[in-house]
């Protein structure tokens, strides 16, 4: 196991030194969620070790998720592999991941960043949007902590800056590359969201029937929603809304799940004609190339973490410029040009 300092680990903990000494040397008092934080801390500070360097400002950030596991470890990914190589601050990430809960639950998660002050310079937020959850935002401001949202906004907020896509765009893309794809001008087409709390993919879904609307008015559209993108809970969703044998033209898969929709329309038998998905996961790479989807609209979530890094440093002074929005751009991908650094490893 890599060496720590006993601070640097509490830090990343959000413990006392005192408790990760206890936790390290084993001696009692430590209670078994003090042990899973130590142990996640250090598991972090491992795999951030490259991003550290003596005599470099050090930074430390939260990232606060809520977000299926697929995706959240898509995004710790990117965020880490950004964390490397920055001049002139030595920035770490400690990570705050849900798959599913309340807006109390995101409102603690912030408050208790909040009352832990100093040990944080910044935080990245994937959250709902609501107005409880901006009033935390803002209370976090006031403290002198800024917070970057990551991926879907949160309305109201004093947010420094937004990172992650063209959540319009996307969803016009989609309507466009569904009509198209499926050639027909009537019939049902289902929209699949995790939750309408989060904008992005509130944005998508509305982007998408409005565009759909305009280009194919017989076209009619089907949503379902607040499965958390779970594929337990959206299988059911899904099989709720259908029925059997439905002439279904498309699915537009706005937040995930696809292998569970997919087998929610087998177990109907239901096939549609195109079924275009979000975000080059693990699940969806695999689907699109053994062609159980058609399309995927990827965003590079490692631009979206360069930006959103960049705007607290910003923020602190350690970057030029002031922190800005970035909306990044949408590619489209089909089985065909799967980006290289995706594809599998020939051997």
């Amino acid at each position: 196991m890599r060496s720590h300092r006993i601070a640097d680990v509490a830090e990343q903990a959000g413990l006392s030194p005192a408790t990760v000494d206890r936790v390290l040397n084993d001696r009692p008092g430590a209670s078994p969620r003090a042990v899973r934080a130590v142990e996640q801390a250090i598991a972090e500070l491992d795999r951030q070790a490259g991003a550290l360097r003596l005599g470099a400002r050090s930074l430390v950030l939260d990232v606060v998720m809520q977000a299926p596991n697929r995706f959240s470890g898509e995004v710790r990914d990117a965020l880490e592999s950004q964390l490397t190589g920055l001049r002139p601050a030595a920035v770490r990430a400690r990570f705050h991941l849900r798959e599913s809960g309340t807006v109390e639950d995101v409102v603690g998660t912030l408050e208790g960043i909040g009352r832990r002050g100093s040990t944080s310079h910044g935080v990245l937020l994937k959250v709902p949007d609501d107005h409880r959850v901006a009033a935390a935002i803002d209370d976090l401001a006031a403290r002198g902590i800024p917070a970057v949202t990551l991926v879907t906004d949160v309305h109201g907020s004093r947010r420094i800056a937004y990172a992650g896509p063209d959540h319009e765009s996307a969803g016009r893309t989609a309507a466009h590359l569904l009509h198209r794809w499926s050639g027909r001008e009537s019939g049902t087409v289902l929209a699949t969201l995790s939750r309408a709390s989060f904008v992005g993919e509130r944005t998508r879904a509305e982007a998408f029937v409005e565009q759909l609307g305009e280009d194919a008015p017989g076209l009619a559209v089907r949503r379902v929603s607040d499965a958390d993108g779970l594929d337990a809970a959206t299988a059911d969703v899904v099989t709720a809304e259908l029925g059997s044998g439905d002439d279904l033209v498309g699915v537009y898969s706005v937040g995930g799940a696809n292998r569970a929709i997919l087998a929610a329309l087998r177990a109907k038998g239901v096939a549609p004609s195109v079924f275009v998905g979000h975000d080059l996961d693990a699940d969806n790479l695999e689907l699109l190339r053994t062609g159980e989807i058609d399309l995927v609209l990827h965003h590079d979530l490692r631009e979206d973490a360069r930006s959103a890094i960049r705007a607290v440093l910003q923020h602190h002074r350690l970057a030029p410029g002031a922190p800005t929005s970035l909306a990044s751009g949408v590619q489209v991908v089909t089985r065909h040009n799967i980006p290289a650094r995706m594809a599998p490893r020939d051997g």
